[in-house]
């Protein structure tokens, strides 16, 4: 299926909870940009943070009112790029790099060091990530390989660098029943959010499959990538290629994502 997309390079592969990888296809140990998929390995940076006592979830982080949870959650009003508030703490899910590069500054200010240092001694090196870069932005500035992204998946699917206890409840719903818009879909009722990990929830159309349970959750970005964990099936799935998202990512994706579905059902 890959084979026939309209991108230059694309690579993809499938891991399972026992960091397997069951499926690989294209050149899996080549760098490509990862846009939003970038916030997958922020959140989970910022999840270490708050378990190490460096900051608490509640600290008072972005406009008046917010915290550490609403720039997680995409909660805190902010405005998708630029420095501007469009509504209180927790009263709309607005999807906000400038919340995300905040809560990479915060936890930079708060450990006294480069966040991108901070990410790659707190999760690239213990998983071996040695291709992987989180570059000028924490919401859209990393650059890795399918490869490093598939230990990344497994470390989801069974954490060994943080408690699991603390990765459940990054990825299921954060201030539940708010509405907001799903980038490249459009508004969503409700536009279900972890703490940085987008869930699937009934949302449709998506970019994940339509047999894709309720709980899977992850990212996808606008230079074509996504990253996703069904945790019914114990299993992730990435995809990386070097096409900006668009009207035939919205088509082929969720037909790729059915594929993976049913054979690892």
């Amino acid at each position: 299926m890959i084979d026939t997309w309209p991108v230059g390079k694309a690579a993809a592969a499938v891991v399972t909870r026992d960091g397997v990888v069951k499926s690989e296809h294209g050149p899996v140990d080549e760098p490509f940009r990862l846009a939003s998929v970038t916030k997958l390995l922020t959140a989970y940076a910022a999840l270490a943070a708050i378990e190490e006592g460096a900051i608490e979830p509640d600290d008072p982080a972005g406009p008046p009112g917010s915290t550490i949870r609403h720039l997680q959650a995409h909660t805190s009003g902010l405005a998708f790029d630029e420095d501007r508030v469009l509504a209180g703490p927790g009263r709309k899910r607005i999807y906000s790099n400038t919340g995300f590069n905040l809560l990479g500054a915060t936890i930079e200010k708060a450990c006294d060091i480069p966040f991108g240092e901070y990410v790659r001694q707190a999760v690239f090196a213990p998983l071996g990530m040695t291709e992987t870069t989180i570059g000028d932005s924490p919401a859209a500035g990393g650059v890795s390989t399918v490869r490093d992204l598939t230990r990344f998946a497994a470390e989801l699917l069974a954490p060994r660098l943080l408690a699991p206890e603390t990765v459940r409840a990054a990825t299921t719903v954060v201030f539940p029943g708010l509405d907001g818009v799903l980038p490249g879909y459009g508004t969503r009722r409700p536009n279900d959010w972890g703490l940085g990990f987008e869930i699937r929830g009934t949302k449709s159309p998506h970019w994940t499959g339509t047999t894709n349970s309720p709980a899977t959750y992850g990212h996808f970005g606008a230079c074509g990538t996504f990253l996703w964990v069904d945790p019914e099936l114990d299993a992730a799935c990435v995809c990386l290629t070097d096409r900006e998202f668009g009207p035939w990512a919205a088509e082929v994706w969720p037909i790729l994502n059915d594929a993976v579905v049913a054979e690892l059902r």
